[in-house]
């Protein structure tokens, strides 16, 4: 887990513009690193606003798609903590899943347990 922490916290999104005018770097602590090509100052600051909201949210993006792909190979594919904040529904159907598994051997302990008293009673 240790290790797992540490290749997490080295992840990084970037994400730049077409034109290289605007470079972003997210990370865990959000935004990184916002660097602005000196050209950048002479779009209008409303067209600057948007390239740089476009690209933190890009960048945020690749953070995710980062994150999914060392939790994917940490717990595999079908086991993937963030797989399952996307789809609530497979959420729910994995923890009905263990549900039924933890009441079917309650069931057989229990069952176990009841068989061992009346041998003990005999």
């Amino acid at each position: 887990m240790e290790g797992l922490q540490q290749q997490i916290a080295a992840l990084v999104g970037r994400a730049q513009d077409e034109d290289g005018l605007v470079t972003v770097e997210y990370a865990a602590e959000g935004l990184r690193e916002l660097e602005l090509h000196p050209k950048a100052m002479r779009l209008s600051s409303g067209e600057l606003a948007e390239r740089i909201k476009a690209l933190v949210h890009e960048a945020s993006e690749d953070l995710r798609g980062q994150l999914e792909e060392v939790m994917g190979g940490a717990f595999g594919e079908r086991d993937n903590p963030l797989r399952m904040i996307d789809d609530p529904e497979e959420a729910l159907g994995r923890v009905k899943e263990a549900e039924a598994t933890y009441d079917r051997t309650f069931q057989d302990v229990m069952g176990e347990l009841d068989r061992i008293r009346r041998r003990l009673e005999l």
